[in-house]
């Protein structure tokens, strides 16, 4: 399985999501509908900087070897991350499906993710042919 693809949409994925919680987490707050206080603003920005690093880490490995045990860490972390948060977010929505539509968008790519790491962990990879 070629990885390039995948670790290059979820290195903009959550490098995205890192800026936008790291620079305007007033206005990410109160779109929630949340009171946007300094505790929990500071607290959004400080995931912010996790996602915008969990991205570079994708965004270096992308041109790298990944599955089997070939990166395992890198596959291990991505996996948990998106199987676990996917899983929060679907039982989230299944609990109260009166959430915005942006936190289904969130369900469905969590899911995507954790589905295509979960390949990646636990399947071979398969090297790109070299060039004759």
């Amino acid at each position: 399985m070629k990885t390039k693809y995948l670790m290059t949409a979820s290195a903009l994925t959550l490098g995205g999501a890192g800026i936008i919680l790291t620079f305007i987490p007033e206005e990410i707050l109160t779109s929630c509908g949340l009171e946007a206080t300094k505790p929990l603003q500071l607290l959004v920005q400080i995931i912010g900087a996790l996602y915008f690093g969990f991205g570079m880490l994708n965004w270096m490995t992308k041109s790298s070897l990944i599955g089997g045990i070939y990166n395992r860490p890198v596959a291990v972390a991505n996996f948990t991350h998106f199987l676990i948060a996917g899983l929060a977010l679907i039982k989230g929505l299944f609990t109260n499906p009166d959430l915005p539509g942006i936190v289904w968008i969130a369900g469905i790519i969590y899911g995507v993710f954790a589905l295509s790491f979960g390949l990646i962990l636990f399947r071979h990879p398969i090297s790109d042919p070299k060039p004759e």
